[in-house]
């Protein structure tokens, strides 16, 4: 062969050496990412022709899927539908053949959709036998009597979210925002549900009825977080009993400063115990503390309870927020909840669900197990130790001091017959020099008359239509976590 056939041969031998590996490449080590790309129409195709598994609620479903009315523009059969989905948008999320999956429609997808790795002996039978692919199940914690109790107290008050956890398991009993949407209102395709979606993007309603409350939106905790500040100082040693004097002068000046530390109304603060302050909400007596204690040790308390790092439930929630350099008049201020402060109604229930569980903090989560078709049990979720906030003997301390609040302070419209119940009001300002209507906060837990304590429960509220006047953690809050932690004891009797 002559040179220049020679250089032609080995040119055309190496372009087909370069087809070969690229063709193998994309067959082999891109299959997997090729076959799942988002921008890949046979994934919505595959993932839309069988209907979707549940989303499970007490045994029930409260998720279905309907087949899509065909007009020759849709090639997706089936869509996605809700029961009561205003009520458990902030749980199941969406799923739409135009705008994606959120929440637990997206985690668990490949359960939902039969594409699971662990489904494929299950998938390999029926495609032998001839039957249709099947989605696997989700089953939840949540209960749907305590869920409905809370959806329903939030309606009426503008906006608000309320977190229901079972100290002993970190099961999440109901998990509730408002406004909220109906997933199924655009669960189609961009052709028939384009419009719904866009009245519901927070350009288009400020109300944001998409935001996730309870988990993606942080506020001012208020006078609730002073039972983070008793913790921090029972765990210290700076006080050692509910019912020991503390050192605050009243007035108090905050340090450094020349501004005092102001009281809401005459209430009896001056060298208060704990646990009357509690009972009254002392700004100065909690301030005074979180500034002795100092910016470090106030941290450290913060953190065993889970703030600074976001917690995954496996729906992801924000990190709450407790600055790590502050001065000791700006600790002040953040120990009683203001200043920088700032929680996701789910940390506020992780706080009061550990005080009730006598110190052990068990971390959140809102999915029991995932099912095959079948019913069989593919993963089943265990109960997991998150941290330790405090001694068993400083929570029960705690505890006293929240039981005090609830039959002779600020919580008394949280009072169950028959069932201890310990909380805390808080009533947080906000906005430019606190020219905004105030939160109103409620935590709270029951205890039943066996010891166990089956429900702790966080409840926030922003009602911009109320009267100034009105708006606290007691007034608005309380009856709603009242009738939450009465849903929970009704359901288990």
């Amino acid at each position: 062969m002559n040179k220049p056939l020679r250089r032609i041969a080995i040119f055309c031998g190496l372009l087909i050496l370069t087809l070969l590996i690229r063709s193998n490449w994309i067959q082999y080590a891109k299959a997997d990412s090729l076959k799942n790309d988002a921008e890949n129409r046979r994934v919505t195709i595959a993932r839309y022709a069988t209907p979707r598994g549940d989303i499970i609620v007490g045994g029930s479903p409260i998720t279905g899927s309907t087949e899509t009315k065909s007009n020759g523009l849709n090639d997706l059969k089936y869509k996605r539908t809700y029961k009561n989905g205003p009520m458990w948008a902030p749980v199941t999320g969406y799923a739409s053949q135009a705008f994606g999956a959120t929440q637990l429609e997206n985690i668990d997808d490949g359960i939902l959709t039969g594409n699971d790795d662990r489904l494929f002996f299950r998938n390999t039978l029926d495609m032998i036998t001839g039957k249709p692919k099947q989605g696997g199940n989700v089953v939840t914690t949540l209960n749907a009597a305590a869920q409905k109790a809370a959806y329903n107290g939030l309606k009426g008050h503008g906006k608000g979210a309320v977190v229901a956890l079972e100290p002993s398991t970190g099961k999440i009993l109901a998990l509730a925002s408002y406004p909220s949407y109906d997933p199924s209102s655009f669960a189609g395709t961009a052709n028939t549900d384009a419009e719904a979606w866009k009245k519901l993007q927070k350009e288009n309603n400020p109300s944001d009825p998409m935001l996730n409350r309870a988990l993606r939106e942080t506020y001012p905790p208020g006078s609730t977080f002073k039972v983070v500040t008793a913790a921090a100082a029972l765990e210290n040693g700076l006080y050692t009993s509910a019912d020991q004097p503390t050192e605050s002068p009243l007035p108090w000046v905050m340090p450094g400063t020349t501004t005092e530390l102001k009281n809401e109304g005459n209430i009896p603060c001056e060298n208060a115990t704990m646990r009357e302050a509690l009972r009254v909400s002392c700004n100065t007596v909690f301030g005074k503390i979180g500034a002795d204690l100092g910016n470090e040790k106030m941290l450290e308390e913060t953190k065993k309870f889970g703030f600074t790092k976001e917690q995954f439930v496996p729906v992801r929630a924000n990190a709450s927020v407790f600055s790590d350099d502050m001065n000791k008049s700006q600790t002040a201020l953040s120990s009683i909840g203001q200043f920088n402060t700032a929680t996701t109604p789910l940390q506020m229930a992780m706080v009061v669900s550990a005080i009730a569980n006598d110190g052990k903090l068990m971390k959140p989560y809102m999915v029991d197990k995932l099912q095959s078709p079948n019913l069989d049990t593919l993963e089943q979720t265990k109960p997991e130790e998150l941290s330790r906030p405090l001694s068993s003997r400083n929570a029960q301390i705690l505890q006293s001091m929240m039981e005090t609040v609830v039959k002779d302070g600020t919580g008394r419209n949280a009072q169950i017959g028959g069932v201890t119940v310990g909380g805390k009001t808080g009533t947080a300002q906000h906005g430019v020099d606190n020219s905004e209507k105030p939160y109103a906060w409620f935590i709270s837990y029951a205890k039943t008359s066996d010891g166990s304590s089956p429900v702790a429960v966080a409840v926030v509220v922003e009602d911009d239509n109320a009267n100034r006047d009105d708006i606290s953690g007691g007034g608005l809050a309380a009856p709603i976590a009242k009738s939450v932690m009465e849903a929970v004891i009704n359901s288990r009797q």
